[in-house]
């Protein structure tokens, strides 16, 4: 009987056989060939992609280092340089976050639970999709900022894959990770100078995200004289203040901020109260702060949901000087044009109760609003008589917040008198549950990337192709030409007399001032500071 060892050995032989007379087709027979891996040059080293329907795609390209440890609140550092071809298949870390709350029936909608890649503080990464490689194809950027307020949300999303988009367009489609919650905006300032940009790391992270675009984007086909920022609800929030921020100044050429429109930041009175309560919540001394850049980061994660304290930029002074459009819009980024629009029902992504009628619908206006609220009711049911009760609710609360934020935004911008301004308002219901939601927030998103098919929100509908058609089309002539006009589309500028808006839906078009008469009826409640998903 043959030794255990010569058994080991014959076997080991016979599948290095196996293995070599399978791999020997693939390598003779040029036919049956896979075609060869794409390869680009970054200022850190080649990287290896991969092309999926003619787009070359590579995942998890680091622009910046791991930010745990010392690095941890601190500005972002540069990647460390590599030898030979590094892989870039797979996708990068997820910032740290909670895990979202909410409506799960939104949140099943918007997969905001599906985050490949798994969750750690080496997450400065980002994704690119191009239709060439190094050509000289000069092609428009177009770098996409999640949502997600400033505690969660990742690039990940399934809505953000860029092969549509890129293929549409000849663009092509950057999308990122950066710091969030209490690891992106804890501001520690007020206990040491060397933490004083601690508060808006976050921000200083989508700088650095911009900046390996600039020295690299070429090498992808792409143009870093031609890079519009664009992102919703929080991403949105993000542009707005991408746009006050000196070290931002040239690193892109249009901006466009969806359901997400910023006025202000948060006060350096805040942001140090809520950086006290989540030390307590640790247990740990105010003299031993230092401590935190060693504290696990599920500790931080879940102190900051315990304390309920709000974590998001702050006016420091010094990267963010100024609030981003208050009192007016912001003179570093007067020569960039701006597109900024909102949903008609964005505030209704929390809403269950989808039953109520009109007369108990009409009591919780009254709550809100006081004495006025059956007039503004009565207003409101005349100029949409089939919407149900709880969509009519979601669309007072829109009109009031988020889209009279974002009329005020274009507003101070076009007073500016430097680049145009462009206003839009998407009223085409998402077809999700029966289309209960109406055109509720983030509704916009997949029809911009051009993937309505590919969230469960814009899913099943014969008609969301056309409005991804003109949503999608728009957003790449902006980003090419500083203007969203295309030719299914005359899109004017904005002005304060006409105020000339874009309506997205089955016919789209310009309207001068919509909703006038029903908008002046409504007490504002915007506090402009972007946020949401």
């Amino acid at each position: 009987m043959p030794s255990r060892r010569a058994f080991l050995k014959q076997n080991t032989l016979l599948a290095a056989s196996v293995r070599a007379a399978c791999a020997a087709p693939f390598v003779v027979t040029s036919a049956r060939a896979a075609p060869a891996a794409p390869v680009a040059e970054t200022a850190n080293g080649k990287l290896r992609g991969r092309t999926e329907d003619g787009i070359h795609v590579f995942r998890g390209v680091p622009y910046g280092a791991d930010t745990s440890g010392k690095n941890r609140f601190m500005p972002p550092r540069k990647p460390a340089s590599w030898q030979g071809t590094r892989d870039a298949l797979e996708w990068g870390h997820v910032a740290p976050q909670a895990l979202p709350s909410g409506n799960y029936d939104y949140t099943r909608a918007v997969q905001w639970a599906t985050q490949p890649g798994g969750r750690g503080e080496d997450c400065l990464v980002l994704n690119v999709w191009t239709p060439g490689l190094k050509d000289g194809g000069k092609r428009a950027v177009l770098f996409s900022i999640h949502g997600g307020g400033y505690t969660s949300g990742t690039s990940h999303n399934p809505v953000f894959d860029g092969r549509a988009l890129a293929r549409r367009g000849n663009v092509v489609v950057v999308t990122v990770n950066h710091r969030l919650g209490a690891l992106g905006y804890l501001h520690l300032g007020e206990l040491a100078p060397e933490f004083a940009a601690s508060g808006v790391v976050g921000l200083m992270d989508l700088v650095g995200a911009l900046q390996w675009v600039r020295y690299n984007i070429a090498n992808f086909g792409g143009d870093p004289g031609k890079v519009l920022i664009f992102g919703q609800s929080g991403g949105g929030s993000k542009v707005c203040h991408l746009m006050a921020m000196p070290s931002a100044k040239g690193l892109f050429h249009r901006a466009a901020a969806q359901s997400g429109a910023a006025l202000r930041s948060g006060t350096r009175e805040n942001a140090a109260r809520s950086a006290e309560r989540l030390i307590a919540q640790l247990g740990i001394p105010k003299s031993r702060f230092r401590d935190l850049q060693e504290a696990p980061y599920e500790m931080i994660i879940g102190a900051q949901g315990a304390t309920g304290a709000q974590f998001g930029p702050l006016v420091d002074g010094a990267v963010v000087p100024r609030d981003p459009f208050e009192p007016d819009a912001p003179s570093v980024s007067a020569d960039v044009p701006l597109m900024a629009g909102s949903n008609l029902h964005d505030s209704g992504l929390n809403r269950t109760d989808f039953s109520i009628d009109d007369a108990a619908a009409q009591e919780q206006l009254k709550a809100t609003l006081g004495v006025d609220a059956a007039r503004i009711w009565s207003a409101y049911r005349e100029a949409a008589p089939k919407a149900s009760a709880a969509q009519l609710l979601a669309r007072i609360s829109s009109d009031r917040g988020i889209r009279a934020t974002t009329r005020t935004l274009i507003g101070r911008k076009a007073a500016l008198g430097r680049a145009p301004a462009f206003l839009y308002l998407l009223t085409w219901p998402a077809p999700f549950m029966g289309g209960r939601y109406g055109s509720v927030h983030g509704t916009d998103v997949p029809l911009i990337f051009h993937n309505p098919e590919l969230w469960p929100l814009t899913a099943g509908s014969a008609e969301n192709g056309v409005v991804a058609d003109r949503m999608a089309d728009a957003f790449i002539a902006f980003a090419k030409n500083g203007t969203p006009g295309t030719r299914e589309l005359s899109w004017p500028a904005y002005d304060q007399g006409m105020k000339p808006t874009m309506i997205f839906d089955l016919q789209s078009g310009i309207k001068n001032d919509p909703d006038r008469d029903l908008l002046s009826r409504l007490p504002q409640n915007s506090m402009g500071r972007g946020g949401g998903l």
